[in-house]
């Protein structure tokens, strides 16, 4: 017996929303093995070592499903998202972040979501319904109430301000150069070979990984390969598997519950107790999240009769 188009529907929003799920778990959990690893490795160096360890990952999971080589038409975003955001980003990232305080670093990159939803808007037709900007407006003022709470902590210079916004800057044109590739190759192979485009990208810092790998503590280098396997690997896949079935501007969107997570996962495993500021902006990142991926209904039509509705599944729309 054939599923229902409503059934087959439903099915697909819960594994999109699924994946984003996963892809905002694991995100976050990369800012605590970060800590550790950066502590060891120069930017460029654990920017390359993870995009190595995710490059094999995925190399090896494609080899296995015979997944072969992206259509000639998908190469162009799968090149500007590998460059921007698996290279470019990584690197403008880790040494920002060794140039400011973590609130600093969590208000610059934070503007990467609304980047989105504009380079969408422009490049993509996206649409950008009130409640997508009421969402990520309120998700956006819990990021900073989150930074601020953050911040004094360490000195912040005007080059790491600047390396976070080029950060910001590369992940929002890298999501949206993604998109489009999505409709004409697969996700693994989209993720695989702009994984694989970033470490390319990464290469002339090779050297600096070969001798930090030597002198690093053991558990630098396996902070580095969980980077690669999970926030990178598998983060990235899920993240494609859900940005093909809804829009960038919504997905992006989504990203902004990372702070939230951020805060608990640094309370849990770190003993990091969060104040109250701190806790207050992270319930605004979700409460934004949670009113950017809702919908508003349809007004009726006058003298029409309602049609049923079936209960939506939350999470990114299909």
């Amino acid at each position: 017996m054939n599923a229902s188009p409503t059934h087959t529907a439903r099915r697909s929003q819960l594994l999109a929303a699924g994946a984003a799920t996963v892809t905002v778990v694991l995100w976050a959990s990369a800012f605590v093995s970060i800590r550790s690893a950066g502590a060891e490795y120069s930017p460029g160096a654990l920017a390359l070592g993870r995009l190595l360890a995710g490059a094999l990952t995925l190399g090896v999971i494609c080899l296995v499903r015979r997944e072969g080589l992206p259509p000639r038409s998908a190469w162009r975003g799968i090149a500007i998202s590998g460059v921007l955001w698996f290279g470019f980003y990584m690197v403008a990232l880790n040494w920002g972040e060794q140039q400011v305080d973590a609130g600093t670093a969590a208000l610059v990159v934070n503007i990467g979501p609304i980047l989105i939803a504009l380079l969408g808007a422009r490049f993509l037709g996206d649409a950008m319904p009130p409640r997508l900007l009421a969402g990520m407006a309120v998700s956006f003022a819990g990021a900073i109430t989150v930074g601020l709470s953050m911040s004094g902590g360490g000195g912040s210079s005007l080059l790491g301000v600047v390396l976070c916004l080029l950060a910001a800057v590369g992940y929002a044109a890298g999501v949206v150069a993604q998109k489009p590739a999505l409709g004409r190759a697969s996700v693994l192979q989209v993720t695989t070979f702009g994984c694989l485009v970033g470490a390319v990208v990464c290469l002339p810092f090779a050297g600096q990984l070969v001798q930090e790998a030597a002198d690093a503590p053991v558990s630098a280098t396996l902070n580095m390969v969980y980077l690669g396997v999970f926030p990178t690997a598998l983060a990235f896949t899920t993240w494609a598997y859900a940005l093909s079935r809804t829009t960038a501007s919504r997905m992006g969107a989504t990203t902004y519950a990372v702070p939230a997570l951020v805060v608990l996962m640094s309370w849990v495993a770190l003993g990091e107790v969060p104040g109250l500021l701190t806790l207050a902006g992270g319930l605004l990142c979700l409460a934004g999240v949670a009113v950017s991926r809702s919908r508003t209904r349809k007004a009726a039509a006058p003298g029409a009769v309602p049609e049923p509705r079936p209960e939506r599944a939350a999470g990114p729309s299909a």
